[in-house]
């Protein structure tokens, strides 16, 4: 961590005590994670206090099976089909509740007086559908990226003055950035004459799996491996 960084992250914590941690960043940014509960205090502050006059982004992000691979690729095989995801059928938003540590929002902040950036990570618990408090009063960028949050993710932002789907059609149903999303989608659309509108049906595309079937060395090297195999 730079001095610079040291020092803000002092200064933030000083101010804060320990409704902010500090994540760590393999890339040497600066960033805090806390609680949905002291949201609006925390990024007034850093508007008002620290700077940070602008909000270059907002994004939802679902940790679900985070860390965990759905295959291995590290060795090839003349059976890459076998390797494939089994996925199962899921039907959306069915729990109660979600896993605290699964929904969370990322609000990217920049300081143009001070030449600085910084990022804040805050979960949304347990809620189903989950819950954050807006931050479009602090800064009014927010408007469309907590939209975008929503539709992709069904993320709520209590206090959003608009707060409906911006990418999707109005009639779509899910979420389609969450990990538990089929792959296909659960619906396809088409005109219907006789109805003389658009009419949603299920979707008809079978599922594919996206393995190679056999994975070969490149032959444009082959005969260089030959070689340095025998010399």
């Amino acid at each position: 961590m730079t001095d610079r960084n040291e020092t803000l992250t002092a200064r933030l914590s000083e101010r804060f005590g320990e409704r902010i941690q500090p994540v760590e960043s393999t890339c040497g940014e600066l960033g805090f994670e806390l609680g949905p509960e002291d949201l609006i205090e925390v990024a007034t502050a850093l508007r008002d206090e620290f700077g940070f006059e602008i909000l270059i982004d907002a994004c939802g992000v679902d940790y679900l099976d985070y860390g965990s691979a759905e295959w291995k690729t590290e060795s090839a095989t003349e059976t890459g089909f076998s390797r494939g995801v089994e996925r199962k059928t899921v039907i959306l938003d069915e729990a109660d509740e979600f896993a605290p540590r699964r929904f969370a929002v990322v609000y990217h902040l920049l300081s143009v007086a001070n030449n600085r950036r910084l990022r804040l990570r805050v979960y949304t618990g347990t809620d189903n559908p989950p819950v954050i408090p807006s931050v479009v009063d602090v800064w009014s960028s927010a408007d469309w990226f907590e939209r975008e949050a929503f539709d992709l993710y069904g993320i709520l932002f209590e206090g959003h003055p608009d707060l409906r789907r911006i990418l999707t059609d109005y009639g779509f149903i899910g979420h389609p950035f969450r990990k538990d999303f089929p792959l296909i989608g659960g619906v396809e659309v088409r005109y219907d004459a006789d109805k003389g509108r658009v009419a949603y049906q299920p979707v008809s595309i079978e599922p594919r799996t996206l393995v190679p079937r056999v994975i070969r060395d490149d032959n444009r090297y082959a005969a260089e491996l030959k070689d340095a195999a025998d010399g």
